[in-house]
């Protein structure tokens, strides 16, 4: 069984930045591919970035947050982080924490984001 524990959300003003962080409670953290998803409010929950397993060489973004949000992960430290940038009033939602491996999926409960002036 995989715990993801996600921390680092709140409210923020347009434009500025937020670092998320998951941390799972696993023996091998590097063997899981990692992801971020998030809800806005009254909409389905969709596919933010994604980083492979191992040293995480390989990431995807969604459109709507590429060359603002950086996906990373560190192993040592068991964590995979989203670097949120020039945040935007519709990245307003609950981000939550992914981890893969084969057909095993396992979610955290998520973090509230609030871009609000």
């Amino acid at each position: 069984q995989v715990q993801l524990v996600e921390s680092g959300g709140g409210l923020v003003q347009p434009g500025g930045s937020l670092r998320l962080s998951c941390a799972a409670s696993v023996t091998v953290f590097s063997i899981y591919s990692m992801a971020w998803y998030g809800q806005a409010p009254g909409k389905q929950r969709e596919l933010v970035a994604r980083i492979s397993s191992g040293s995480g060489s390989s990431t995807n973004y969604a459109d709507s947050v590429k060359g603002r949000f950086t996906i990373s992960r560190d192993n040592a430290q068991n964590t995979v982080y989203l670097q949120m940038n020039s945040l935007k009033p519709e990245d307003t939602g609950v981000y939550c924490c992914y981890a893969g491996l084969m057909t095993y999926n396992y979610w955290g409960q998520g973090t509230q984001v609030t871009v609000s002036s």
